[in-house]
């Protein structure tokens, strides 16, 4: 019988053999945009800090008050001891922000979903979902019990013909896409989406972990979109926030059943305080400083027009390269010439679509992003 080692031994080494293998490289960041990585200062174009706030002053020494007042921890699930007062206060930001009536607030955007959609989808219940959603929303799929489907990616009409073919034969349906998707920058058609799921009577779930702070004045995808109001809007604390959580925006009744029922909050220790703090600071600035918010998507655009590549959507361009070591090698290249930008590779992309993704943030400045597409040109001759 294989030992656990030689079991974890052959599927690394599987891995190394396609190119697939992961590994953890320490990076220190300190003022944006540079990362300190390997003993190099090298210029980040692979950060989700789209605002550059994880290092503003006004966040900083709100997390630094927070934990001189109320420690370092919250000490246990917000159902028992960990439910802080300002956790209060920050999702009725939230909520304020997204437009909808209440709020809940996770540990992580991937506790989010894992939680909210097994909450919300049983055994008698559809889930269709996009087939380039992130990740822990097909988590939530897997912890639920309901049939799932998956449609092609931004495909509406496919979406249609799934839900005339199968919504009689289900209690309920919820439908999930990103706003943002996370690997390709592009939208979610919001506005179509939410018209079909009225039409059906699917609930519509987006995930705007990448357009809160960045796109539709701040407010994210669906208020760019200018949609019909989407009953569940989940995202996190950590992109443009620039800390760290997960939150659900939706009916107060919705909210009230997740406090109570979402596995990954009840069994979960609440957010830390000084996480909570940055949190509604990094708010404050993202509603009175509009010129900020427009920045990054500004960036993202001076790229793709130096590059002649489509337009940019969001603060998010990839770059496919295709076969997972050439995306490597490239990666590499760029690290050279001083810029960090991380090769993503099957699973977290299709097969075939290895690629370079490229990060905008409100800090980089109009020399960069002219030096960076110079550079990325002379590696793959676009």
């Amino acid at each position: 019988m294989n030992t656990l080692d030689d079991f974890a031994s052959a599927k690394l080494a599987e891995l190394d053999a396609q190119h697939l293998r992961r590994t953890l490289v320490e990076s220190a960041r300190e003022e944006a945009p540079w990362v300190f990585r390997e003993g190099r200062r090298l210029l980040s174009f692979s950060c989700n800090d789209y605002l550059n706030l994880s290092h503003h002053p006004a966040v900083k020494a709100a997390a630094v008050e927070a934990i001189a007042r109320y420690g370092a921890g919250s000490g246990g699930s917000r159902l028992v001891t960990g439910n802080h007062p300002l956790l209060g206060e920050l999702e009725t930001r939230l909520a304020r922000l997204k437009r909808t009536e209440a709020a809940c607030v996770f540990g992580s955007g991937y506790l989010a979903n894992a939680g909210i959609v097994p909450t919300l989808a049983g055994a008698k219940d559809l889930i269709l979902i996009d087939e380039l959603a992130h990740a822990c929303l097909f988590a939530g799929t897997q912890l639920s019990p309901a049939k799932t489907i998956i449609f092609r990616h931004n495909d509406v009409s496919q979406a249609e013909e799934l839900l005339a073919a199968q919504r009689a034969n289900f209690r309920r349906a919820l439908l999930l896409t990103d706003g943002v998707f996370s690997m390709d920058g592009d939208r979610a058609p919001l506005a179509e989406l939410a018209a079909l799921c009225a039409s059906y009577d699917v609930w519509l779930m987006s995930d705007d972990a990448h357009g809160l702070g960045v796109i539709g004045g701040g407010g994210g995808s669906v208020t760019a979109a200018g949609a019909p109001p989407v009953p569940l809007q989940m995202g996190t604390l950590s992109k443009a926030i620039g800390g760290y959580g997960g939150y659900l925006c939706a009916s107060k009744q919705v909210i009230d059943l997740i406090k109570t029922r979402a596995r990954t909050l009840v069994y979960s220790t609440g957010l830390p305080p000084a996480s909570v703090a940055a949190a509604i600071a990094a708010l404050d600035i993202i509603e009175n400083d509009p010129l900020l918010v427009e920045k990054p998507l500004a960036k993202a655009r001076a790229f793709t027009k130096a590059l002649n590549l489509p337009e940019a959507q969001s603060p998010i361009v990839p770059v496919i390269i295709g076969a997972p070591e050439a995306a490597l090698a490239a990666s590499r290249q760029l690290a050279e010439a001083g810029f960090l930008v991380t090769a993503i590779r099957p699973p977290t992309v299709p097969a075939g679509t290895a690629r370079l993704r490229f990060a905008f943030s409100a800090a980089h400045s109009d020399e960069d992003i002219a030096r960076l597409a110079q550079t990325v040109r002379s590696i793959i001759g676009s």
